[in-house]
């Protein structure tokens, strides 16, 4: 083998090497883009949730110099 086709099959190796890393590198940042969405979607979810559990029991929220008197009061 020639110093020549040894200097071939290591270039080709190494652009292969850097289609795969490059469609790893795709993969991953696809991936992390997911996240990112589902991550948003939850944090929304999750201060709804917190606005509707605030609004049924408003007295969770309050100190007990807030607190209006039971009606029967």
């Amino acid at each position: 083998m020639t110093s020549e086709e040894t200097m071939k099959e290591r270039i080709i190796e190494l652009e292969l090497r850097f289609m795969q890393q490059e469609h790893t590198i795709q993969e991953l940042n696809d991936t992390v883009c997911r996240q990112e969405l589902t991550i948003e979607r939850l944090v929304r979810e999750q201060s709804l949730i917190r606005e509707q559990l605030r609004l049924l029991a408003p007295s969770i929220n309050r100190s007990d110099e807030e607190e209006e008197p039971p009606p029967h009061y």
